[in-house]
């Protein structure tokens, strides 16, 4: 009886040990990745001329902060906005200056660029009165009514006043991932009903295709519950976020097939490790170099920027996304497939005809 005590406390204290492990490495990471996002070569633009851009752009850059392109007119700059070539820029032209943003893009750095605008044209507003004033003379009304003009401000790209926050894609990237990652275990586990064989993989890969489809419906439907993405191309969102979950479950079925139970870690870790790179919540400008790269190489990352598109930037180009996706889910449904042809034939190939075959693999 102490003996199996002593193994149950020992057993208890390793759980402990491990949950406190895994909640230190989380922590860490989390806190690494983004407990103070900062813009790390974010890609603005500016229309200007060139002695104004020689005083504005250096001190943009300094330090690698943001990316500064240069445009010649303010319809190339807002294009390049549209198309999500840029988070937003600045006009200075006769009329005077103009800050162009893109709340849809990411809320937390068209906030950045509006308080980084403000700031600048607050401390110009500042110098010019001083140089005004210097005289002692009267400043002219018209003067007056100039310097003290609220900043001009343009969100070409407004988050709907549904998802004024901006936080509905997060939380759709993270619902479909988690459901995603749990449904490509389940159906493994039903798998493990059937012998392995070429019927039983395509079978396998059909239901992860069946369970991508009716996960994007269900995306679809939580969505318009809420009045989010009214006006976007709905039939695009069926297909982004079909792709998606696709991508998910079967690189997720794909391991499994390849190393057995322990494959299904590849769900979790999209789920745990993915998502806060994912730039689904934070824009992916905004996180350490290796979590911004990484991040947009995942199903996670790269789904979070093919929905956002579909939702607000119709005119982006998302070829590096749809690759992305598209290999993750190729690749997936064709290791399935091909790993249970593999064990059907050996299983087949065996003289008392498979009776190895009850050790399934997914």
């Amino acid at each position: 009886m102490n003996v199996a005590r002593r193994r149950i406390s020992s057993l208890g204290l390793a759980i402990a040990l491990v949950g406190a492990l895994i909640q230190l490495v989380l922590g860490v990471y989390y806190l690494a990745m983004a407990h103070a996002p900062k813009p790390h070569h974010l890609p603005v633009g500016i229309v200007a001329p060139a002695p104004q851009r020689a005083a504005i752009v250096p001190p943009l850059q300094a330090g690698g902060s943001f990316d500064v392109h240069t445009y010649t007119s303010a319809k190339d700059l807002t294009s390049a906005i549209r198309e999500r070539k840029a988070y937003g820029g600045v006009v200075l032209d006769q009329k005077g200056a103009t800050l162009y943003v893109a709340s849809a893009a990411s809320p937390a750095v068209a906030n950045l660029l509006k308080s980084l605008y403000t700031q600048e044209v607050a401390r110009r507003t500042a110098a010019e009165v001083k140089q005004a004033t210097a005289a002692g003379k009267p400043v002219p009304a018209a003067t007056v009514a100039a310097l003290t003009a609220p900043p001009r401000i343009v969100d070409l790209v407004a988050l709907p006043a549904d998802d004024s926050a901006g936080s509905s894609l997060g939380f759709l990237i993270q619902a479909l991932s988690l459901g995603a990652s749990i449904a490509s275990m389940a159906l493994g586990q039903l798998g493990r009903r059937t012998t392995r064989s070429l019927q039983r993989g395509i079978g396998h890969a059909g239901l992860l295709v069946l369970y991508a489809a009716l996960s994007a419906g269900v995306a679809l439907l939580a969505m318009s519950a809420f009045g989010i993405g009214k006006g976007a191309d709905h039939g695009g969102l069926f297909l982004a976020y079909g792709l998606v979950s696709l991508a998910i479950t079967s690189s997720t079925a794909a391991a499994v097939a390849l190393v057995g139970s322990a494959g299904a870690l590849v769900g979790a870790l999209y789920f745990t490790l993915g998502l806060i790179i994912s730039g689904s919540s934070i824009a992916p400008e905004m996180l350490p170099r290796a979590g911004r790269v990484v991040g947009q190489l995942l199903p996670p990352g790269a789904g979070a920027s093919f929905v956002r598109d579909r939702l607000y930037f119709s005119t982006a180009s998302d070829t590096t996304e749809l690759i992305v996706l598209s290999l993750f889910a190729g690749i997936g449904l064709m290791i399935v497939i091909v790993c249970n042809l593999r064990g059907g034939l050996a299983a087949s190939a065996e003289p008392d005809g498979g009776a190895h075959a009850a050790r399934q693999v997914p």
